[in-house]
């Protein structure tokens, strides 16, 4: 065994060498080529090198082109304007440094095919590569244009080039995850954010349009991905970072304005969320909408359609709607018709189980905050829920206890609900229709809290005693539900088991000790004296 080892070590040496070689020859290429023009032919090596079955020499040509274009971008040596056919170029009566420039950027839009297809790439290493050799193109395109673009509108950026990554970045059969997030990197730059953004918005209503808004579930994963990394700032004032600084009327620019970063927000999203999406990615989009969506767009009413859609979903779905449905009523001032009644409805023993389920009460609790509800509708939330608290786990009862009783102290009327008159030992059927889907419809004043006096016998010493606080008049301050929303039943368990033994129980304050030493004698006197 010892040789084989002796010959994969030897081989790995040789490798590693080779390596190393190929990478001074690559660089001593460059530098020929940048150092005289007699050597420009050295380029094509340095671009075969780029299509190299080995991962080391992809990423060291991909380093070796990234320094020699750059260099030539900076030298102005590429040629700029409308770029004719390499035969056409060769054939005309053109000076000699008009064919090496002509000759170098047809080099040049070879190489960014190439970096675009990398992007692609099975191997990670050579995907970052060639994004991080593209976006330093894209700055040196910035600084030094290559074609004549529109001044009024897109100014001195290399929209074309970033348009191109964006859709290699959104690919349609792989999950280009890592990737996007690598590029998060790039998304800090006001200017580039800006124009990704446009470019997600045409990318997606090409592709949708082309499949007829049929699911994509890999490339609507990638969009999403890459629009969840957008984030805008706040103020104007924090617009500072640009990857390309305009040398005139730079405020006059787009990308220099919130108000255009929030319309092309909004757009993007608005463009993505018309579609049809997987419904795990509903979930997604709802759990950060509130926050990281709505805050950032110049109409945040524009998300009305997409919200009550969502809503109407059922399930957990519209448990997280009413996160995005809560801002637009509160600060935008939404008109839900039957907003009350779809929330009744979403009251279901699923309600209890669901991840969300801390973050659905929280926002249950604002919304039957206001004292000006109807005495029905909050009765009926009520009886709803000490209904299905029959049935619900201990967790859960310790947040629904204290909410049925803040929504009594809301409301005195509701106290009838606790105080119900009726005629011992006669048995009573029960009004309330929990079927009913309209709260006001349900029946709920006509009948009782009775529900609440069962959970007086529960298991669980802590539920028992929540209920038992209903045959005590209830004070005019509120519980604070808040701590117990994300409790669990490990923590509950965890309470229970740290709880300190009962010590024992002292039954005279002094202790006998005669009772038993001398117990003949003293019956033997009891009896003498009978």
């Amino acid at each position: 065994m010892a040789p084989a080892k002796k010959r994969n070590v030897s081989l790995a040496k040789t490798s590693e060498q080779s390596g190393k070689r190929a990478k001074i020859d690559i660089n001593t290429k460059v530098e020929n080529v940048l150092e005289s023009r007699k050597n420009a032919n050295d380029v094509f090596d340095i671009l075969e090198s780029l299509e190299s079955e080995k991962e080391k020499d992809v990423v060291n040509a991909v380093n070796a082109c990234s320094k020699l274009f750059s260099t030539l971008l900076e030298k102005k040596e590429l040629f700029l304007g409308k770029l004719p056919g390499e035969e056409e170029a060769l054939s005309g009566g053109l000076s000699a440094d008009e064919k090496y420039r002509m000759f170098m950027r047809h080099r040049y839009n070879s190489c960014v095919e190439v970096l675009l297809e990398h992007l692609n790439h099975e191997l990670h290493s050579v995907k970052e590569s060639a994004l991080c050799c593209l976006m330093k193109f894209a700055a040196g395109e910035g600084k030094h244009p290559l074609e004549d673009l529109d001044w009024s509108e897109h100014y001195s950026f290399p929209r074309e080039l970033i348009q191109a990554v964006v859709d290699k970045l959104l690919s349609k059969t792989t999950d280009n995850s890592l990737l996007i997030s690598r590029f998060q990197e790039f998304l800090e730059m006001e200017d580039v954010r800006y124009y990704v953004m446009s470019s997600i918005r045409e990318d997606v209503g090409k592709v949708m349009d082309k499949n007829k808004g049929a699911l994509v579930p890999v490339y609507q994963n990638n969009v999403f991905t890459l629009m969840s990394n957008i984030s805008i700032p706040n103020q104007e004032s924090e617009l500072t970072n640009f990857m390309v600084k305009q040398e005139a009327k730079h405020e006059d620019w787009k990308a220099a304005k919130l108000n255009e970063h929030k319309r092309a927000f909004e757009r993007m999203w608005l463009g993505f969320l018309k579609n049809k999406l997987p419904s795990n990615m509903y979930k997604k989009i709802l759990v950060i909408l509130h926050d990281s969506i709505l805050p950032h767009m110049s109409k945040p009413t524009l998300m009305i359609d997409f919200l009550t859609a969502a809503y109407e979903v059922g399930g957990a779905i519209s448990l997280l709607a009413l996160n995005g449905l809560f801002v637009l009523i509160h600060q935008h001032n939404l008109d839900y018709p039957d907003f009350y009644k779809k929330l009744y409805n979403l009251l279901e023993p699923s309600v209890f189980h669901v991840k969300y389920r801390a973050r659905f009460f929280h926002l249950a609790n604002i919304f039957l905050s206001s004292s000006h509800l109807p005495v029905y509708l909050v009765a009926a939330f009520a009886k709803r829920l000490a209904r299905l608290a029959l049935t619900a786990p201990p967790t859960a009862l310790l947040i629904v206890l204290p909410f049925i009783y803040n929504l009594i102290r809301r409301h005195p009327s509701c106290r009838v609900l606790i105080h119900k008159p009726s005629t011992e030992d006669e048995p009573v059927e029960d009004p309330y229709l929990m079927d009913e889907e309209d709260p006001a419809q349900c029946r709920a004043l006509e009948s009782s809290l009775w529900e609440i006096k069962t959970l007086q016998k529960h298991y669980h010493p802590d539920v028992a005693k929540a209920a038992m606080s209903i045959n005590t008049p209830l004070s005019n301050k509120e519980d604070d539900i808040s701590e117990l929303l994300e409790i669990t039943t490990y923590e509950m368990m965890e309470k229970d088991l740290k709880q300190s033994k009962i010590k024992s129980v002292p039954l005279e304050f002094e202790t006998a000790t005669q009772l038993l030493k001398g117990g003949g004698n003293v019956l033997g006197q009891h009896f003498c004296l009978d």
